[in-house]
């Protein structure tokens, strides 16, 4: 099966969410400063998925500021004014120090920039265009960053959550959110509720700028060192015109070099208040005594007075079709997306169901291009639903002796068949059957239903989520002959088609 970018392949099962309101005993509860509470109790192991989800993502950034969402994922991480340092006092201390001479560096980099506008220089980075100010400045910081590194106590929180039997620590930041989870014994949810609340009021932004290394060491590990990493970013920015989503999440390379902790500090006070964030609770507690303890912790953290600005930019009607051809060190594929709709428009539904139609072993695209007619060796489909917009893809991988574009035609006749002709009833409830037994397997787990509740947070409300099937069931027919028909104009279609590098 093709596999499209990203979650695509499970956001189309995910965005259609299983069972009814009456079938999972969501408590919903907001403390006083704004936080909202999700509690669905559950006694059937001694455990509890804890988590709590930011509603912020790269979408909230501006440009200069790229990657500043996820580059929080990295800094939660590095412990508080308790946890994470064996001196607090001189901590801080060194902090003040790296933010004074990261603002003299700052003052290097203009310079370097302007001579590069001038042509004086063909590279910002490059060592030998520094000035002997520049390279001092430098080697200052490093000193501070390596006495700073003298007084950690690296991975405290990990280690402090493991001595108490929990698993799992982690997060992720995606375009319109960011995930904090873990799963702990269920008599230590006092543990967690201190411990998640005292890195969301004394947070400590320790290893600050060479945090930043480490961002773009990923961004090297995962865009610039892969096939088509870079291939797919500009695919990216080119399909999304006006909207936060044409940036990738990691960031831009140049905005992750030169982000400051004060614009850090504001992007957390912003986006990381009480009343931006919801907190998940699945597992075995009781609900009152679980509620009482989070008003104890996260209780205590000042809201924010203004609300997080909201995104406004609303991406425009593309004007005509756009086409990116790449060659790579890579098998040859094509890929075609269409912009469609947020994960909670009264059409996502329908377009969840045409994807899982086209795709699958026994979809009509695996079917058609790879065992009937062997065009393909893979072939598929898949609907991405965010908060601000949504992307369908069709995408395949030419059998040898064929091209990406007879794949591509091939991909764009079958939805043309689905305009014209429509689907089958036999088609439209096998996908209802599919999605309704995957989902209701997914929700045995406690750590899943969290994770979807957490998605649910993120583009909308749990309630969205709870809706979901009474949504895929009245789905019919011609709904998904409408939206093919809606959202597939050659006008509106993105064309990417990778070529195998050829050998020297």
């Amino acid at each position: 099966m093709f596999r499209t970018p990203g979650r695509v392949a499970a956001a189309a099962f995910c965005a259609l969410a299983p069972l009814s309101a009456q079938d999972i005993p969501i408590t919903e509860r907001t403390l006083p400063n704004g936080m909202r509470v999700l509690m669905v109790e559950r006694h059937d192991e001694p455990t509890i998925s804890c988590g709590w989800v930011a509603r912020v993502g790269s979408a909230d950034e501006r440009p200069g500021i790229t990657g500043i969402a996820h580059l929080f994922e990295h800094m939660m991480f590095k412990g508080t004014k308790t946890i994470g340092t064996r001196d607090a006092k001189r901590d801080a201390e060194l902090n003040a120090l790296q933010d004074r001479t990261v603002a003299e560096i700052r003052k290097e980099l203009d310079a370097l920039r302007e001579k590069l506008r001038r042509g004086e220089i063909a590279d910002i980075n490059d060592p030998k265009a520094r000035s002997p100010r520049h390279q001092q400045l430098l080697a200052e910081l490093d000193k501070l960053v390596q006495e700073q590194r003298g007084l950690i106590v690296k991975d405290e929180l990990d280690k402090v959550y493991k001595q108490a039997g929990a698993t799992g620590l982690n997060a992720n930041t995606t375009s319109d959110r960011t995930f904090y989870h873990i799963d702990v014994p269920a008599n230590k949810l006092e543990l967690w509720a201190w411990l998640e609340a005292d890195r969301l009021k004394n947070a400590v932004f320790r290893e600050f700028y060479s945090e930043r290394d480490v961002v773009l060491e990923e961004r090297r590990l995962r865009v610039e060192a892969t096939p088509t990493g870079k291939v797919q970013e500009t695919f990216n920015a080119l399909i999304w015109q006006a909207h936060p989503y044409s940036w990738p999440v990691i960031g831009w390379p140049s905005d992750i070099t030169t982000v400051t902790r004060d614009q850090a500090d504001y992007f957390f006070s912003t986006y990381y208040a009480p009343n931006n964030i919801t907190a998940i609770l699945v597992g075995d507690f009781k609900t009152e005594e679980a509620f009482a303890t989070l008003q104890t912790y996260f209780g205590a953290i000042p809201s924010r007075t203004a609300p997080p600005p909201k995104v406004t930019t609303l991406e425009p009607p593309q004007g005509a079709e756009q086409r990116l051809v790449a060659t790579a060190n890579a098998m040859p594929m094509v890929q075609v997306t269409h912009k469609t709709v947020p994960s909670v428009h009264k059409d996502a539904a329908a377009l969840d169901v045409l994807s899982s139609i086209l795709n699958g072993q026994s979809g009509r695209l695996n079917r058609e291009l790879v065992i009937r007619k062997r065009v393909a060796v893979n072939a598929g489909a898949g609907n991405r639903g965010m908060k601000f917009g949504g992307l369908f893809y069709l995408g395949g991988i030419p059998a040898p002796g064929h091209t990406p574009e007879e794949v591509e035609g091939l991909l764009l006749q079958e939805v043309e068949r689905i305009q014209k002709e429509g689907v089958t009833d036999q088609e439209l409830q096998k996908v209802k059957n599919q999605v309704q037994a995957s989902t209701y397997a997914r929700m045995e787990n406690n750590g899943d239903l969290r994770d979807q509740l957490a998605e649910a947070e993120g583009a909308g409300s749990y309630k969205d989520f709870l809706e979901e099937p009474a949504r895929l069931n009245a789905v019919t027919r011609e709904d998904v002959q409408r939206v093919a028909k809606a959202y597939f104009g050659p006008e509106a279609r993105n064309t990417m088609v990778i070529r195998r590098k050829e050998a020297k």
